[in-house]
């Protein structure tokens, strides 16, 4: 991912443009996810650039997806998770659909891929359309 980024930034770069909300993005994209990063992130605890870049995007009113990996899930966990949405975010774990009859782990991983793009309205062939 590093290789196809045009800007990175390292995690503890406070300074960083994304860390700024004059610094315009469409939003962004955490995959995965991590308990720890939720948690920061509903409790607007920035501790670190992801997390900062994240408050940002809500507090700027912009996309956040979250796909949170953790399972199973305990109260706490979904408590997070309800957090985060109130305040703007998507949560999107990636679960697998299996209404769309994938044959391979591509197909699984093209379908959650997919759902993510279309939450950011990115064109894209990835599987085929329910219709």
């Amino acid at each position: 991912v590093t290789a196809m980024a045009s800007v990175t930034h390292a995690v503890d770069n406070p300074a960083a443009s994304v860390a700024s909300g004059s610094f315009l993005t469409d939003g962004m994209i955490i995959a995965p996810c991590t308990v720890k990063t939720l948690s920061g992130i509903a409790n607007s605890f920035t501790d670190n650039l992801m997390i900062r870049a994240a408050d940002v995007c809500l507090k700027e009113k912009r996309k956040l997806l979250l796909m949170v990996r953790e399972t199973p899930l305990h109260e706490g966990h979904l408590q997070l998770m309800t957090r985060a949405s109130r305040m703007g975010a998507q949560i999107m774990p990636p679960v697998p659909a299996f209404y769309h009859r994938p044959s391979s782990l591509d197909d699984i991983v093209n379908q959650t891929v997919g759902k993510a793009l279309d939450y950011f309205g990115i064109d894209h062939s990835l599987f085929e359309r329910w219709h």
